[in-house]
């Protein structure tokens, strides 16, 4: 599995990419069994009340999540490249420029 860290604006972000063999977590709206590259992580957007507190750049926000909305992919590189756009994406809507975002990739074995 790969993970994928988004860093910004004092924050971070990761998801996970299920690579071919591995067995991503199944619930409704799940991609095809048979995706080799599966992307899971979660969605987030500003609200004005209710939520979760989270500190950006020293200003506390509140922040809902939306369900995880996995995504299969053919190939390794299609997946990254949703991923990263994904992470850049849940940043944006919270008011941090996207290109500031600093993203990783880190292979793990799943345990």
């Amino acid at each position: 599995m790969l993970l994928v860290t988004g860093r910004g604006g004092g924050t971070e972000l990761t998801g996970t990419v299920f690579e071919r063999g591995e067995e991503p977590p199944t619930y409704a709206g799940a991609p095809e069994e048979g995706a080799p590259y599966v992307w899971v992580c979660d969605s987030f957007y500003q609200v004005e009340s209710g939520g979760s507190a989270l500190s950006i750049d020293g200003e506390e926000i509140r922040i809902a999540f939306e369900e995880p909305m996995p995504r299969g992919f053919d190939t390794r590189d299609q997946a990254l490249s949703a991923a990263e756009e994904h992470v850049r994406t849940q940043f944006a809507r919270i008011g941090v420029d996207p290109d500031e975002v600093v993203v990783d990739v880190v292979k793990r074995n799943p345990a």
